[in-house]
């Protein structure tokens, strides 16, 4: 009775693996093939130093406190922008509240999802990084 049970066990395994074999694989060969990411994908951030008058809704709106700092100057007219400008990686949960509650769309977010990286300080976003990001991300596609 027992090795009954385990040869109708052993069949329906090896059923399994039968229906499984002649179709497409479902894993993907990562480093050499990519996923194609949604356009809603949240990855690394980019800034737009242009649009951004240093309000601090970012800040505000960010559900982990510490995420992004804001240092902010006058201009000559009287306006301000961002002296200095950050987001720390380490601590972003990547919900994107930065994104949407942005009054003036200054922050986006890319498709980069390769952060991986052996420096804790490399994954601190500064604004010269976020520049950049904004550039080949998303004004170069």
């Amino acid at each position: 009775m027992k090795n009954l049970k385990y040869l109708i066990s052993l069949i329906i395994g090896h059923l399994t693996v039968f229906k499984h074999i002649f179709k497409k694989p479902v894993t993907l060969e990562y480093p050499e093939k990519k996923i194609e990411l949604n356009d809603k994908f949240r990855g690394e951030h980019a800034f737009d130093v242009e649009k951004c008058t240093a309000c601090g809704t970012c800040q505000r709106v960010c559900p982990s406190f510490g995420t992004i700092e804001i240092e902010k100057e006058k201009d000559e007219n009287g306006k301000f922008y961002p002296k200095n400008y950050s987001i720390d990686l380490n601590k972003c949960i990547f919900c994107g509240n930065c994104v949407q509650y942005c009054p003036f769309g200054a922050i986006k977010m890319t498709q980069n999802y390769e952060l991986a990286d052996e420096k804790k300080s490399t994954l601190k976003l500064e604004i010269n990084t976020l520049k950049r990001n904004y550039f080949d991300n998303i004004i170069d596609k």
